[in-house]
């Protein structure tokens, strides 16, 4: 199985992704991560040199890579992965696959968010916090019919990573 892990930057993918990983001795994979291993670039330095058309480009390459040739993985994506190029239908057409949405609430994605803007090339230009909760809140507006589509939805509001680990273990191990 490839669990999928889905939802808006700052919902903790990569941090649950991890955990999960490390308790049910799967593999972790981390889109963004292979992206950059794959491409010997930063995604802030592809979004700068590149654009954004050219990453989702790779992205969609590169997820389809993963999928056809792992199993046992926890698979994390950008938030954006599942909303481009067809990407969410690729991922639930394979048999082998489940997807987990993140659910994290507006007002905890800004408060997370804010504090590590610049090292997000999507929102590094906001100056202030209700512009990025303005920001967030067309995003989630936009991409809530994909995420909506996920096999699970859990709740991260107020839990920590061990909690929303063991959340998933019991919905689907």
């Amino acid at each position: 199985m490839i669990l999928v892990l889905i939802g808006y930057m700052g919902c903790g993918k990569s941090l649950i992704g991890n955990d999960l990983a490390a308790k049910v001795a799967y593999n972790y994979v981390d889109l963004d991560d292979y992206i950059e291993n794959q491409e010997h670039k930063s995604i802030k330095d592809i979004f700068e040199n590149k654009g954004e058309i050219y990453f989702r480009k790779k992205e969609t390459l590169y997820l389809n890579e993963v999928l056809d040739t792992l199993d046992n993985t926890i698979l994390s994506l950008g938030g954006g992965t599942p909303c481009f190029a067809g990407n969410l239908d690729v991922i639930k057409q394979h048999v082998k696959t489940k997807v987990v949405y993140l659910k994290t609430s507006l007002d905890e994605l800004t408060d997370r968010l804010f504090k590590e803007r610049n090292k997000r090339p999507l929102i590094a230009h906001i100056k202030t916090e209700e512009e990025l909760k303005d920001f967030i809140r067309k995003h989630l507006f936009e991409r809530s019919f994909y995420y909506n589509q996920a096999d699970f939805n859990v709740e991260t509001d107020k839990k920590s990573a061990d909690q929303i680990s063991e959340e998933i273990i019991s919905l689907l191990f």
